[in-house]
């Protein structure tokens, strides 16, 4: 059983080169489940909407987490209370349109749980992010609710992202940070079996600035004459992870960092 994460989807050049490539990687690698986080894909590389989210169901993603930037596009408010396979953060506020949480058929049978959690430190303000996923812990188990799950942590620190895997190790199959666009060497299986990797990367144009135009974005840090940030439109990097699972025990066995084209690997 694999299992498939690509990181924030950015702009216009991340959207085609998914689109692009997704179902080839599926058959080459045998995959079973993909998810994806698409909070960035819109053209304006922030938010999402419907024609994307559907345009990526359409070629094989199984589930689109979010984070921060989840209602930069106002039909997402609507579209997600519709649309079960795009999910928010869990532990945006209460009233919050949509869910953060949801359990999904693979293509061979097996139920996967996927979570959606958003980090407090440096972040939009939502609920307490421990609090909230000790309460998901004490209401649903792995091997009797779903047989694996998938942790999308939406955050920007890396202390808060170590902690939150720890925090999950043995009790879920995959653990990934997203948010700052830039993927960390440090794919591993913590001690107690769970997949975990700092963050995945973006799936975007690398020669940029986290998937912005460069030229742009210094223009804005030397506080010269500069436009909102727009998207780099180069050939855009693929940025994930591949985790094949055991069916035993619904942790990992094996996890690898997935790279493809662009900057990072021609």
């Amino acid at each position: 059983m694999n299992i498939f994460f690509l990181g924030d989807i950015v702009g216009k050049s991340g959207t085609s080169a998914v689109i692009k490539n997704l179902e080839n990687i599926i058959k080459e690698k045998k995959i079973e489940f993909v998810v994806v986080n698409g909070e960035n894909a819109a053209e304006q590389g922030i938010g999402i909407t419907e024609k994307i989210c559907n345009e990526l169901f359409d070629i094989g993603v199984d589930v689109i987490t979010t984070g921060n930037h989840v209602w930069d596009q106002k039909e997402t408010i609507n579209h997600i209370e519709r649309e079960i396979r795009l999910l928010r953060p869990e532990n945006f506020p209460f009233n919050s349109p949509g869910k953060g949480f949801g359990i999904y058929k693979a293509k061979n049978g097996y139920k996967i749980g996927v979570l959606n959690l958003m980090g407090n430190v440096f972040m939009k303000k939502c609920e307490d992010v421990f609090e909230i996923a000790s309460s998901f812990i004490k209401k649903y188990k792995l091997r009797e609710d779903y047989d694996f799950l998938v942790i999308d942590f939406h955050g920007e620190i890396t202390s808060e992202k170590m902690a939150i895997g720890h925090f999950f190790d043995g009790k879920a199959t995959l653990l990934v940070g997203t948010h700052t666009h830039v993927p960390t060497n440090d794919a591993r299986i913590l001690p107690n079996g769970t997949a975990y990797q700092t963050d995945a990367g973006m799936c975007g144009d690398y020669n940029s600035v986290i998937g912005m135009n460069k030229n742009n974005s210094l223009n804005r840090f030397l506080k010269k004459k500069s436009e909102k940030h727009f998207p780099a439109e180069g050939e855009a990097t693929l940025s994930g992870l591949i985790v094949e699972c055991n069916a035993a025990n619904g942790l990992a066995k094996k996890v690898e960092t997935f790279i493809l084209g662009g900057e990072l690997l021609k």
